[in-house]
């Protein structure tokens, strides 16, 4: 619709309408084939000659429509823009209509009808409409996307909250601890507790979950994001014991398995600095550097 120049192409992947999730009309048809015919309904009321085509790609949503060539005249363009502006509305108050069925309005009658008194309206009125407003209440996405999986936070801020929550867990049950033998010796290891996210949150301060909820996921975002801290099941949180996790698996050569397992040492342990027994496990056996010596 920016220009009669304009050509398209679009994947079709998602079931959405202009306003909202697409509203299935036959049952007949698969979901896919009736949102495709939909898709290539918008190309057609948008006066393009719609070619289909099937990509090459690993994806079950591979039907792809090229809009290249108009089937009208510069000229008439004026005229398409109104009869696109005439489909946009019926379909925007078709939406309407879906949500408030409990009114008494069918889908069908009540898009007919749109359509009836929007080919009353005057041309002028039409014109007037579609140069100023393409759809009522559209808001575009921002040109910039704006990252909310609390990777953005700042580090100081995530670094204090899993401490936190870590001695949270820790101080919930310091009589639990689990046996840990190393070298002969028997040591014991806190696991701490486990409890609730709604739990966790009730023990952050206020400033704190109001940065955390500004984000997808809130605060079990952040948690599983730390996942060498945590261990996020279930709407549980859990202190990870890397004595459980599963090795690595043995099929490849010991060289690779020796020179992969360095490559891990990008991080420092964070048992290692603030857990109070130290590390689970002995510093080869880490996938993590105890101290900064090992860092590769």
């Amino acid at each position: 619709r920016s220009s009669y120049s304009c050509c398209y192409f679009v994947l079709p992947c998602c079931f959405f309408d202009f306003h909202g999730k697409y509203s299935r009309r036959q049952s007949k048809k698969t979901q896919y084939r009736e949102y495709l015919d939909f898709v290539a309904q918008v190309g057609f009321v948008c006066g393009f000659h719609v070619e289909e085509d099937s990509l090459r790609i690993p994806s079950t949503k591979r039907v792809s429509f090229i809009g290249r060539s108009r089937t009208y005249p510069p000229a008439e363009h004026a005229l398409i823009d109104n009869q696109i502006t005439q489909f946009i509305n019926s379909r925007q108050t078709c939406a309407v209509a879906t949500r408030d069925r409990r009114v008494g309005f069918t889908h069908t009658d009540h898009c007919d009808s749109l359509r009836e008194e929007a080919g009353s309206e005057s041309p002028e009125d039409e014109t007037e409409a579609a140069g100023t407003i393409w759809m009522p209440g559209f808001q575009p996405r921002e040109k910039v996307e704006q990252i909310r999986n609390c990777a953005s936070l700042p580090r100081d801020f995530v670094d204090e909250v899993v401490l936190n929550v870590a001695n949270l867990l820790l101080n919930a049950a310091p009589q639990k601890s689990c046996s840990h033998i190393q070298g002969g010796n028997t040591n014991t290891w806190n696991q701490g507790e486990s409890l609730s996210l709604r739990e966790v949150a009730e023990h952050l301060n206020k400033e704190t979950l109001k940065k955390l909820k500004s984000e997808y996921g809130g605060l079990q975002t952040l948690l599983k994001n730390n996942h060498q801290v945590f261990e996020v099941l279930n709407g549980r949180v859990h202190i990870r014991d890397w004595r459980k996790e599963k090795p690595p698996s043995k099929t490849k050569p010991e060289v690779k398995r020796r020179l992969s397992a360095e490559a891990f040492k990008t991080r420092l342990c964070w048992f290692f600095i603030h857990h109070p027994d130290g590390c689970s496990l002995p510093s080869e056996a880490c996938p993590y550097a105890h101290g900064t010596e090992e860092l590769r």
